[in-house]
């Protein structure tokens, strides 16, 4: 049973991510005693999920945010993120700097999470419902291409320009 607040949970997580991004945090009896100077007191249990779930993992400099690109190489996101886009891109529409990607049912939080942990340089961010991802892009016009690159990816063809459904299923 969880005795702690949901509310408690974001701020001991939101606490974790800043002291990772401060660096130097080298194992969780470190990161435990640095949360209770922050006056937040967590269980080794408990800070290990948090661990897990905030995606961070252990290298040899300490923790370090295994979706922002500094763990995964690059080439592993790249394939994961063909794979997903092959697997779960219904259909693909840009206007200005924004592209909304239909998917399966339940298909919009995994493309959704793989399209943020492949840190493309071209896309601040991306918000995930049950079957659709918004990925807003950068550049104020740049939805197109990011559109053609997604469905170049779907349809595993390089050359593809069009930035409306797809013609066939990947």
């Amino acid at each position: 049973m969880n005795i702690y607040p949901a509310h408690d949970r974001g701020r001991r997580r939101r606490a974790i991510l800043a002291l990772v991004d401060e660096g130097g945090v080298r194992s969780q009896e470190d990161l435990q005693r640095r949360l209770k100077r922050r006056g937040i007191e967590v269980a080794q249990p408990t800070l290990s999920r948090d661990l897990k779930a905030l995606g961070l993992a252990k290298t040899p400099s300490g923790y370090v945010s295994a979706t922002a690109g500094t763990f995964v190489p690059a080439e592993a996101r790249e394939g994961a993120l063909a794979r997903a886009v092959g697997e779960f891109v219904l259909s693909v529409r840009a206007a200005a700097s924004l592209v909304v990607v239909r998917t399966p049912p339940a298909g919009a939080q995994p493309l959704a999470r793989t399209l943020d942990e492949a840190d493309l340089p071209d896309v601040v961010g991306t918000i995930a419902g049950d079957d659709t991802v918004l990925v807003i892009g950068r550049d104020p016009a740049g939805g197109d291409a990011l559109a053609r690159r997604f469905l170049a990816l779907a349809n595993d063809d390089p050359t593809a320009t069009d930035s409306t459904d797809k013609d066939s299923a990947p």
